[in-house]
C-alpha cells in the first residue's frame, strides 16, 4: 500500500465524514484497520500504513473499522459502523464474534461440485442481510462442471433479485463479470468455506498471488483452511476486498432480521395462514404448505428456515443471559471495592 491512496480509495464515505466535527477533520487523522493480530492492528491513512497495540482501554474494533488518531497518532474514538458482521463465536463459548465492518459488498462463494450446499447460502445470506451489505453469490469452480447453467438457476430461486454469477476463480477472462462491484471506494468481503476458492478468486482480481492457496481434499471435495486472518487489499480499481478464514461454523446470534430477508417469501406466506403461531407443519389451511404442495416453496427451503429461526432464537437468547450476568458481575466488584473503601477508612 503506498502513499498515493487517497482516503476515498480506502473507502471513506460521506457517512463517516458526518460523524467528525469540524474541528475533529482539521485535528485528526482517520484511519481504517486494514488488519487485525492478537495484540496489535494494522491502520491505513491517506498517508501511511502503521502498527498501533491494542489496549484494554480500546473498544472491540475489526477490519474494515474507521477509527481516528490524534496528532501523536494515538487512538481516540471509533467510529459507526455503516455495516457489521458479526457470529456466534465458534464451539460452546457465549460471546459474539465480530468478522467485518464497513462492507459494502458480499461475495458469497459456493463451489460447484460434492460440497454445493443451498441451506449453507441461505445461512451466509442471513448473516449479510442482518449486516445490510448488498450479497452476490459467486459459484465458483464453473469449469469443472458441463453445464453449470442448472446450478446457478436453482440457486436464483433462493431470491430472484439476487445476483448469481457462475465463475471459473483462475480464469482473469470472468473478472469482467465481477466489474459491477469491484468499484473504486467501495469494500467486498470474500465469504464461504474453506477450499471454495476465495483465495484464488482474490489472487485473481489482483493480477498476482497474494493469498495463498492449497487443493481441496478428493475424498468429499472439503478444502483445507490457507487464510488466517482477515486482511483488506486494495485493488486496481480503487476498491478493497477483504478475504477471510474459510468458516465452516457460522452460528447465527441476534440475526432476526436477517433470517426474515433471507426467507421473505416463507414469511409473506406465513401471513396467510389461519392461526398467527401455525408452525408451518400439520395445520389446517396453511399457507406454507400449501405453496409446498403447489411447487412454489422447497421443503428443504422450509426446513432451513425453522432451523435457523430456533438457532437463532437459542444463541440469541444465550448472548443475553451472558450479557446479564457479566453486568451483575460487575455490578458485584463496583460494590465489594466500594464497601472495601468504606472499612479502610474506618
Amino acid at each position: 500500500m503506498s502513499n498515493f491512496y487517497t482516503l476515498a480509495n480506502l473507502g471513506w464515505q460521506p457517512f463517516f465524514q458526518q460523524q467528525l466535527s469540524l474541528d475533529e477533520w482539521n485535528s485528526f487523522i482517520p484511519a481504517r484497520i486494514i488488519e487485525q493480530h492478537k495484540s496489535e492492528i494494522t491502520l491505513a491513512t491517506a498517508l501511511e500504513v502503521l502498527h498501533h497495540p491494542t489496549l484494554h482501554s480500546m473498544p472491540d474494533m475489526t477490519v474494515g473499522d474507521w477509527i481516528l488518531l490524534d496528532s501523536n497518532k494515538r487512538f481516540s474514538r471509533l467510529l459507526d459502523r455503516k455495516t457489521c458482521f458479526t457470529r456466534k463465536a465458534a464451539g460452546k463459548k457465549a460471546a459474539k464474534q465480530l468478522i467485518s465492518a464497513n462492507v459494502d459488498t458480499a461475495f458469497i462463494v459456493c463451489s460447484i461440485n460434492n460440497d454445493f450446499n443451498l441451506n449453507r447460502i441461505e445461512r451466509f445470506l442471513s448473516l449479510v442481510n442482518e449486516s445490510e451489505a448488498e450479497p452476490v453469490v459467486l459459484l465458483s469452480k464453473s469449469d469443472l462442471s458441463d453445464d453449470p447453467e442448472p446450478i446457478k438457476s436453482l440457486t436464483q430461486k433462493i431470491d430472484r433479485l439476487l445476483p448469481v454469477e457462475y465463475i471459473n476463480c483462475l480464469d482473469s477472462n470472468e473478472m469482467p463479470k465481477l466489474a459491477p462491484w469491484l468499484k473504486e471506494g467501495r469494500t467486498i468481503v470474500v465469504l464461504g468455506s474453506s477450499g471454495v476458492g476465495k483465495s484464488t478468486l482474490i489472487n485473481t482480481v489482483l493480477g498476482h498471488n497474494r493469498q495463498s492457496t492449497a487443493n481441496i481434499r478428493q475424498s468429499d471435495d472439503k478444502g483445507h483452511h490457507t487464510t488466517t486472518r482477515r486482511s483488506l487489499i486494495l485493488i486496481n480499481s480503487g476498491g478493497l476486498i477483504l478475504d477471510t478464514p474459510g468458516m465452516r461454523e457460522i452460528q447465527l446470534a441476534e440475526c432476526k432480521e436477517g433470517i426474515s430477508s433471507t426467507f421473505a417469501d416463507i414469511e409473506t406466506l406465513a401471513k396467510r395462514c389461519r392461526f398467527t403461531d401455525c408452525h408451518h407443519q400439520s395445520e389446517p389451511d396453511c399457507a406454507v404448505q400449501l405453496a409446498i404442495q403447489q411447487g412454489d416453496i422447497a421443503q428443504r427451503r422450509l426446513n432451513n428456515y425453522i432451523k435457523l429461526r430456533r438457532e437463532e432464537a437459542l444463541n440469541s437468547a444465550t448472548l443475553i443471559e451472558k450479557r446479564a450476568a457479566d453486568k451483575a458481575l460487575g455490578k458485584f466488584y463496583k460494590r465489594t471495592l466500594s464497601d472495601s473503601h468504606k472499612l479502610k477508612g474506618r
